[in-house]
């Protein structure tokens, strides 16, 4: 018999019962669904099965001639692709063993069945069989197909990196980022720690990744973790596994991800959270190139690179007695420092502009676009919660925004009035306490030409012309209160 195509619609489901009114029932439950093909004995159901493709037998157990397990114990042997229910008005065990053991039955029903469960159980069965054929189909191919799994695991590799490459975190030209990508991948390419600095919300993560995957290492696992999340033994067992009855709790055994990583990078996030006793742990893995889990009798050796970052000013830690010296230089083999978006403005209008593309679709605002006052806007404010603070500003204005056109007053008002609620006394604070007019007039001056000049990606034609100014004029000022452009 021609086996049944994955995709042939309806299916066809064959009833076998020697009673007719049975058989209608089943027909008037099945058929809106089901092609459905009825036969009165095993005999007549036989050669329905010679001549055409069957899903699933639905097949009573007593009738005369040959039983439905006898039947269908036959049909396993030359059909197997089918999948066979017996429907029956007896619990007789022994027919039961014999239907499971002998036939493959798939499901048992008793009479009298409901229609909703006769049709979820056929459901069931037809999806069983195409599951189980595609799992053979997928079986063939990786028998035979090496060639071209290699190819497309190659063509996945390379949509990878892609993906997460340097060229993927946006900056505008002649941004920080320019430098700091160009080191990292410099860095990338020898197998050697690398130590991530700078302030939440930074991007630190995307920048381990582009280090991972322009790395040899790029075809094994990209693993992180957040130390800050986790108290010291969790985080043990996270990083380096536990046996069964380490501890309470510990039903079954746990691969660490350290184990996990092996042949790839381990990203270890906020890791100047962690305690002394934690550190000791992670130096020994370090240094000996294994993990011992917890309970564990003997090491498992462990080969990673390890990318660690952190918000905290590590250097200062160390003097402080807060961090292990020798872990320090243990995972600072490279250091590099993400700056905050407030040092890089001119990144936040492409940096927006690609969040609002990201975002727009999958919240229903496609083709969303942000006005030249929004992006003035942005601009002007300071972003103490770095790309994080200004991807959460970008969906509350996509949220609730109703034109095309994103303006300021979908923003919140810390926004718009660019400062942060906590930069208002920061501001405050940056006033002299005392002193001459002129001389608090002078702070307050230097404090507007900054901000404007901020607002203008610090282009010296616009700014002098919002304030009155000519550019010779503007300069002198500049050089007047030590402004340079960062």
């Amino acid at each position: 018999m021609t086996s049944p195509s994955l995709f042939d619609d309806p299916p066809v489901v064959l009833v076998v019962d020697d009673e007719v009114r049975s058989q209608d029932a089943m027909r008037r439950t099945l058929d809106e669904d089901y092609t459905v093909l009825t036969a009165s004995s095993a005999e007549q159901a036989r050669e329905l099965l010679q001549r055409q493709a069957v899903r699933v037998i639905l097949c009573d157990q007593r009738m005369p001639g040959l039983s439905g397990v006898k039947f269908l114990k036959e049909v396993r042997e030359h059909w197997p692709d089918v999948v066979r229910i017996v429907i029956s008005g007896y619990t007789d065990s022994e027919d039961i063993i014999a239907g499971i053991n002998e036939a493959g039955i798939y499901q048992y029903i008793l009479k009298p069945w409901s229609p909703d469960g006769l049709l979820e159980s056929v459901r069931n069965a037809v999806e069983a069989q195409v599951l189980q054929q595609q799992t053979a189909r997928l079986d063939l191919e990786l028998r035979t197909s090496t060639p071209v799994l290699r190819q497309r695991t190659a063509s996945q590799m390379a949509q990878a990196r892609a993906h997460f490459g340097f060229e993927r975190i946006v900056r505008a030209p002649g941004s920080p980022l320019e430098s700091l990508c160009a080191m990292a991948a410099r860095a990338a390419r020898y197998d050697i720690p690398v130590m991530l600095l700078g302030e939440s919300g930074t991007g630190k993560e995307l920048l381990a990744r582009a280090i991972h995957y322009a790395s040899p290492r790029l075809n094994g696992p990209f693993v992180l973790e957040n130390c800050a999340a986790l108290a010291d033994s969790l985080l043990e067992s996270e990083l380096f596994g536990h046996k069964r009855g380490a501890f309470t709790g510990a039903f079954e055994d746990h691969i660490g991800l350290f184990q996990r990583a092996h042949g790839g990078t381990v990203f270890l996030d906020e890791i100047g959270e962690t305690t002394a006793a934690f550190q000791v742990k992670l130096l020994r893995v370090l240094q000996e190139g294994e993990v011992r889990p917890v309970g564990a009798a003997r090491p498992v050796p462990v080969d990673v690179r390890v990318v660690a970052a952190t918000h905290r000013k590590l250097e200062q830690r160390v003097q402080e007695g807060l961090f292990r010296e020798d872990l320090y230089y243990r995972l600072c083999g490279v250091t590099l420092t993400v700056p905050p978006l407030r040092e890089r403005a001119a990144d936040i209008a492409p940096i927006a502009r690609h969040i609002l593309r990201d975002v727009a679709t999958e919240l229903g605002h496609p083709g969303a676009e942000l006005s030249d006052e929004t992006l003035a806007c942005l601009l002007a404010y300071p972003w103490p919660g770095n790309v994080r603070e200004l991807r959460n500003e970008v969906l509350r204005a996509l949220a609730l925004h109703d034109g095309r056109e994103l303006t300021p007053a979908a923003f919140s008002a810390r926004v718009r009035q660019g400062l942060p609620a906590a930069a208002d006394s920061a501001r405050a604070a940056a006033l002299p306490a005392s002193g001459t007019l002129a001389e608090r007039l002078d702070v307050i001056e230097a404090m507007v030409l900054r901000e404007t000049l901020l607002r203008h990606r610090w282009n010296k034609t616009r700014a002098a012309t919002e304030l009155g100014l000519s550019r010779v004029g503007l300069r002198a000022k500049m050089q007047r209160f030590g402004l340079d452009k960062p």
